[in-house]
């Protein structure tokens, strides 16, 4: 994804006391009292959100809210650069004494940033706005009983599908995983695939899929971390793509590849599991041909836990250690994430609740469609109980073991093996206990 892949993490929940996590030494400084001196209080925020040509850009919307809260100033500063960069600089000025009050930070990247002692505990002024947001985005800024922030984004796994193409198959948006597994077989015998299964995107992509098949893979076992990613649900996943692999019904590519959009163009690919952020750019290269508005957007088949999703990217606004004034940040906070519009207009899918109106771009690609609407659901219906834990970015290992399943020297089971041994290798490798 070009712009929009500083989104690309994934959710974290409440798991336990924050003691199990080894973070009871961490300060939690969620109260704030403004500046005693009767100056206004200035709140520095750090974010990655891309400011593109026809969004509404961040600075504008820091000045609505300057010109509205004279006693609360914040100062927006967009960092151009990769998320781990951004991470390290943030770091850095933290140690050194000087960070922002407010930074952007992944749900994946909360629980590990917390164990390190970036960021500060603010439950007490978070729960203030909980229900302004979806429970499954909301539990993705919170480490143990630890709230560090509110959520910005979200990216609930969707089935996107070419509607025309499926008509033509006899086929319906599939409901069930049985029945994605039979449209897949219909549409192979036809020359077209209504999946894509890619390896540059396992760990993400199949840990939403497990989530939506009901798994939680990190909790904890009294004081201890526990690890599950071979649980039932993820035997389904497993079985499924296997299935697909095997009987040369999936198109198998990467997804940050050339072979994917040159299917998508050439309208072999005509279905795909991905998350909903996608739905920003996916169609883009359809635009002036045939195929534009052929598209729809529709929720996730049922995994075998019923209307559940599981999550693929999303990131939120965390209030970093060191911020003299969080009572005050989080107020600024949860305006900027209630400006659902605004943050619409950036490519987001919004994690606070209420209606966004879809885009003349998105209504033009997807045939009309409210897609916003429909990723709203998928929203309201991200897995609550999916947590992650520090470490989780090594687990990129599963992307090499999916690629080997695809060559046919593993198998799909194979990846979630790779998840399990390599989560309790990294936790224990931070100085974590785990439940064997």
């Amino acid at each position: 994804m070009a712009t929009t892949r500083f989104t690309r993490t994934a959710a974290v929940v409440a798991v336990g006391a924050v003691s199990a996590f080894g973070l009871a030494a961490c300060s939690s400084g969620d109260s704030g009292t403004g500046d005693a001196s009767g100056e206004p209080v200035t709140i520095e925020y750090v974010h990655r959100l891309p400011d593109g040509d026809g969004m509404t850009k961040i600075a504008d919307i820091v000045s609505r809210w300057n010109d509205e809260h004279p006693d609360i100033q914040v100062k927006a500063t967009k960092f151009d650069g990769k998320s781990s960069d951004m991470i390290l600089k943030l770091e850095t000025d933290i140690k050194a004494g000087n960070g922002p009050c407010l930074a952007q930070t992944g749900y994946a990247e909360v629980p590990q940033l917390y164990v390190k002692g970036l960021l500060q505990d603010v439950a007490s002024e978070a729960k203030k706005y909980e229900s302004d947001f979806s429970a499954g985005a909301f539990s993705g800024m919170k480490v143990g009983d630890a709230i560090v922030g509110l959520p910005q984004d979200t990216g609930p796994l969707v089935y996107f599908y070419n509607e025309t193409a499926f008509t033509a198959l006899g086929l319906d948006a599939p409901k069930t995983l049985d029945d994605l597994a039979a449209d897949s077989a219909t549409a192979a015998a036809a020359g077209k695939y209504v999946t894509a299964f890619t390896p540059d995107e396992a760990t993400n992509w199949l840990a939403g899929q497990s989530a939506a098949a009901g798994d939680t893979w990190f909790s904890t076992s009294g004081d201890k971390w526990k690890v599950d990613a071979e649980g039932e649900g993820s035997q389904r996943v497993a079985a499924f793509w296997q299935g697909l692999l095997d009987g040369k019904q999936t198109l198998a590519t990467e997804r940050w590849g050339e072979g994917f959009t040159a299917a998508l163009n050439d309208g072999s690919l005509i279905g795909h599991v991905g998350a909903a952020w996608e739905a920003g750019f996916l169609l883009d290269s359809l635009d002036g041909t045939p195929a534009e508005g052929q598209w729809r957007v529709a929720q996730l088949p049922d995994f075998g836990a019923g209307a559940m999703s599981g999550p693929d990217g999303g990131s939120g606004v965390s209030v970093m250690k060191g911020c003299e004034h969080p009572a005050e940040a989080m107020e600024f906070n949860a305006w900027l994430n209630t400006q659902v519009d605004d943050l619409a207009s950036q490519g987001l899918v919004v994690a606070a609740k209420g209606s966004v109106k879809t885009p003349e771009k998105m209504l033009r690609q997807f045939g009309g469609q409210d897609v916003l609407a429909e990723l709203a659901t998928a929203t309201e219906n991200l897995n609550p109980d999916f947590p992650y834990a520090p470490g989780f970015s090594t687990l990129s290992t599963m992307n090499e073991t999916a690629s080997a399943a695809v060559a046919g020297t593993a198998k799909v089971a194979d990846i979630f093996t790779t998840a399990q041994d390599t989560a309790v290798a990294s936790l224990k490798d931070l100085g974590l206990p785990v439940a064997e």
